[in-house]
């Protein structure tokens, strides 16, 4: 048996009503959807009055405001939008407004400089930041070119006469050695020769361990006897001075080299000699290297195992070089700031070399005639960190529309007790 329900005609009128309805809205939902993309990118493309802060550059509005942060005037910014970003996706390039892959909206790039985070050269951790003339003023900005500049570095060390039995004692065996193979020569007797050679070897070899060098041997060996002045000094007045020398030091330390000596028992003069040789092993104790350096004393003044200042001047001929109050040791990296056109700086990692008369060579990440900061670096040294801090933390660009009387402030979060004791005026949030 089939059951045939009628619906009152009043009832069938809604439902048409009804239906039109939904088609309706469904209608004007797509409508939106397709409109309201142009629309918004319509008016991302007209917008030109963008404001900054010239001390937080990722901090904009679109209308004057005051900066969050430091509470600077913002400016307006009047450049030219190089082309359009995603900062969540590295190499992403727009020529318009609008939506990345992503979803999120795109950020402008100006030409004068990168991304919010800094530019291509900047060290990770640092960013490219903007300061304007008058700002510089007043945190002491000063810059000064990077330029070819003949340094010279002074090693100085505290050197002793030296008393050296056990040197003088090597060099006497050496030599009697030498003699005694040379008589050999003349023997027939099998194997005599051949073990005067293997003695004179071994005292060659001592000789190399206690730290003379194989030229300074050679003229030993043409000695008629080993070298007084070890003990004494001499009737020409001669002295050795034995000065150690840092391991970080020694590359700039040879033989041949002048070294000047100072005393206090020889007030207001200073002998010169010439280093003859370098020790070949560090002392283990103090990571030094032994120069022995021959002196004349004319005087006969100075004695055994006595104290001196000793120094050698070492030209390290032309290079590039820049104060060395520009450059920040981290550590790990060594970072200056390059002055850039329209007040930007620009931090650049670098590779250095010496260091002497104030300044320090650089071999890599600064050109000659670029110019770096020497004097307020350390405030931009901060503010270029902190961009580079704010940008990683937000990629997008802090876009504030701006509250009642043109000042915008950003949002603060609220607890969770907070957000109750919103819903509940009535006191506690669990209740009463």
């Amino acid at each position: 048996m089939r059951l045939h329900f009628r619906f009152p005609k009043l009832t069938r009128r809604r439902m048409v009503i009804g239906a039109l309805g939904v088609a309706v809205l469904f209608i004007g939902f797509i409508g939106v959807r397709l409109i309201w993309p142009h629309n918004q990118t319509a008016r991302q493309g007209k917008e030109k009055a963008v404001y900054y802060c010239p001390m937080h550059p990722t901090m904009t509005s679109e209308r004057p405001a005051d900066c969050p942060i430091c509470s600077m005037k913002m400016v307006k910014r009047e450049k030219k939008i190089l082309y359009w970003t995603d900062p969540m996706i590295p190499g992403y390039k727009s020529d318009k407004p609008g939506k990345s892959p992503m979803g999120m909206d795109l950020i402008p790039v100006y030409e004068e400089g990168g991304p919010p985070t800094g530019g291509e050269m900047a060290p990770e951790g640092y960013a490219a930041v903007e300061i304007t003339p008058q700002k510089q003023q007043l945190i002491g900005v000063k810059t000064t070119p990077a330029a070819r500049r003949r340094i010279h570095k002074t090693v100085r060390t505290v050197g002793q006469i030296a008393y050296d039995p056990e040197l003088y004692q090597a060099e006497a065996e050496y030599l009697k050695g030498l003699r005694a193979w040379e008589d050999a020569k003349g023997v027939n007797t099998p194997g005599v020769a051949e073990r005067s050679q293997e003695l004179v070897e071994a005292a060659r070899i001592r000789l190399r361990i206690l730290g003379l060098s194989e030229s300074f041997i050679g003229e030993i060996a043409a000695w008629e006897g080993p070298d007084k002045s070890l003990l004494l000094s001499d009737e020409k007045g001669r002295v050795w001075l034995y000065a150690p020398i840092y391991e970080f030091e020694l590359p700039f330390v040879r033989a041949g080299q002048t070294i000047r000596m100072e005393a206090g028992i020889l007030p207001g003069k200073t002998l010169e000699g010439t280093i003859r040789s370098i020790d070949p092993v560090l002392d283990p104790m103090t990571r030094t290297a032994r120069v022995r350096a021959l002196l004349t004393d004319p005087k006969k003044i100075l004695r055994p195992q006595m104290y001196v200042n000793a120094s050698i001047e070492v030209d390290l001929g032309e290079v590039i070089a820049v104060p060395q109050e520009a450059i920040f040791d981290t550590g790990t990296r060594r970072i200056l700031f390059v002055a850039r056109e329209e007040g930007m700086f620009e931090p650049r990692e670098v590779v250095v070399g010496a260091r002497a008369d104030g300044f320090t060579e650089v071999k890599q990440g600064v050109a000659e005639g670029e110019r770096v900061v020497v004097s307020g670096n350390f405030l931009i040294d901060s503010e270029s960190r902190l961009k580079s801090a704010l940008g990683a933390m937000a990629p997008s660009t802090f876009a504030m529309e701006g509250a009642a009387g043109g000042q915008s402030k950003p949002a603060e979060s609220k607890t969770g007790d907070e957000a109750t004791m919103k819903e509940h005026p009535g006191g506690h949030p669990h209740g009463r």
